[in-house]
Formats: C-alpha cells, structure tokens, sequence
C-alpha cells in the first residue's frame, strides 16, 4: 500500500521533485543562485512568458492550442513603441489591448465556430503575423523616443514596494485568472467543454462561444505581456517574440495542464513557468552555452508529456 501511495505521488509529482533537487544542486554551485536579488529578476524575466502561459492555459484547459502567441508578442510590441511615438502612451496602450482582443478573436472565431483545427489556424496565424509585423515596421526596428521623459517606463523598469512592477501585474492577472475559472460560471464551463464537449452541449453550453472566449483571454494576455515588454526595452525588434510559444508551452505544460484538455490550474501554471525560468537562469549561471535552454526546454516538454500521459493510463508505459 505504501508502495502504492510513493509511487503514485512520484508520478504526479516527478518533475516538481526533479526541480527541487535541481534548485539545491544549482544552489551548491552558484552561491548568487537563490539570493532576493537574481530570484526577483528571473521572475521578472518570467513575468512577460508568464502572462501569456495564464491566457492561453484557458483555451489548453478547452483542448486546443494557441501557437500564434510569439509572432503576436512582435507585432503588438512593435506596434505599442511605435504607435508611444505617434499619439503617446496611454493611446498605444488601448489600441494595443483592443488589437491583442481582436486577434484572439479571429483565432477563437476560426476555431472555435468554424471548427477549424486549433493547430493549423494558429500555424497560420503566426506565420501571417510575422509578415504583418515586417509589413508594418519596414523591416526595421523601433525604440521608444524620449525614454527618459515618459510614463511608459512604469509598466517594466520600476519598483513598488522593492519589487519588480511586471510581477505585481504577473500575480494580480493570475489572481484574476485563478478567480474566473475557479469560481465562476464560464471558468466551469471551460473545464466542461475540454472534459467532454459532447456532454457539454447537451448541457446546454455553447462550446464554440466558450473556445472563442478563451482565444481573447488569449490575445488579452497577450498584449498586456507585449506592453510589459516594450516599457522593459524601451524598444522593439522583428523577431523580439520568436520562440516565446515554445516556452510558454513549456511552462504550462509543465505546471501540470492537460493537452487532452479537462484540467489545469493557473496556480500550477504560474509555478511551472517560473522553474523554467529559474531552470534557464540556473544553467546560466552554471556556465552552459545559451543554446542548451533550448535544448532542456525540449526535454522538459517530452518528459512532461510523457508524465501526463502515463498520469492518465496509472502506468509508465503504454
């Protein structure tokens, strides 16, 4: 029985102990690992990856995938620095937002009452959002002018409290978040539909108004990230968001999420973000080269899905 019982909660929880034991190597090895100072900046760091991961484990949580999200990072942090420079800050900001809900719209339109394949619409969509960013800068980058007079800075280089503003906004959003999908109607009907959403439907749910809903938490979430970003660099470049779906996949896949769909948390997702980052920064200051992120990035998404999966059958192989 108590064979049983260890072997169920390391198969639940492999990876989290996989992480603490990383923590404390890394923690021998690079004494500047786990002091105040580097675990604010990694979450800092994560903040930007963060947010997006929270809007798009909604639309993971219904069954479905938003790949869109890196080339949407460009083009809406392209677009707030220019348009900060063209009719000022808190003007970028709203057509921003509304531009990051439109996008989302698209997508969860598409997907969601069309029944198009979530993959293939995003693989689209990140692909004709790349061309628009180039179309809409010129090929060129763009930086915020008169950095040191403006407000815009708040959002990703200042402090309240002595912590970074980006997390505060991190952790009010996925409070937020946590909230309306624990405790509200729509948050249960996102579980129902990526449960069943045959069932769903004859619940009376309106699946394809769900799935819509969850693309703009999506593209939301998105924008709020492109905005952090831009106020941090004060400045943006054409490939600024490339790979960012590929982490944030990670991340949330990692917190424990379900790709079948039907169970996630964002709690779960805050937290399997923020050990990617601090798996990143660690191998960082270990002396790896910058391109082995990339590689345990892979590794962690092969294990975790092969965790998830063997979750779900109560056995390790298939």
């Amino acid at each position: 029985m108590a064979q049983t019982v260890s072997s169920h909660l390391i198969r639940k929880n492999g990876l989290l102990i996989a992480f603490v034991v990383f923590l404390i190597a890394v923690a021998f090895s690079a004494p500047s690992f786990m002091t105040p100072g580097n675990v604010l900046d990694v979450i800092r760091q994560v903040s930007i990856t963060g947010m997006i991961a929270i809007g798009v484990t909604f639309v993971v949580i219904t069954g479905r995938l938003d790949l869109s999200v890196g080339s949407m990072l460009t083009l809406l942090t392209v677009m707030v620095v220019d348009l900060h420079n063209q009719i000022g800050p808190t003007a970028a900001i709203l057509v921003t937002l509304l531009t990051g809900i439109f996008i989302g719209a698209v997508n969860g339109a598409l997907v969601g009452f069309l029944k198009l394949n979530a993959l293939i619409v995003t693989l689209a969509m990140l692909s004709f959002l790349q061309g628009v960013t180039l179309f809409y800068s010129g090929g060129s980058n763009v930086n915020v002018a008169n950095a040191q007079e403006t407000w815009f800075a708040f959002f990703g280089r200042d402090n309240m409290l002595g912590i970074p503003v980006p997390v505060w906004i991190f952790l009010a959003f996925g409070a937020l978040a946590a909230f309306v999908l624990r405790r509200t109607r729509f948050g249960r009907t996102v579980f129902a539909v990526g449960g069943n959403e045959t069932t769903s439907v004859y619940s009376g749910i309106s699946a394809s108004f769900t799935v819509f809903c969850t693309y703009i938490i999506s593209g939301l979430a998105t924008a709020i990230a492109a905005i952090i970003m831009g106020s941090r660099v004060m400045g943006a470049q054409n490939t600024i968001g490339q790979g960012y779906e590929l982490t944030v996949l990670a991340g949330i896949i990692l917190g424990g999420t379900s790709l079948m769909g039907g169970s996630g948390s964002i709690w779960r997702t805050v937290i399997g973000i923020s050990m990617l980052g601090f798996i990143q920064n660690g191998l960082l200051l270990l002396g790896f080269p910058y391109y082995v992120q990339w590689l345990v990035t892979w590794s962690v998404i092969i294990f975790a899905v092969w965790a998830d999966l063997a979750a779900q059958r109560g056995r390790v192989l298939a």
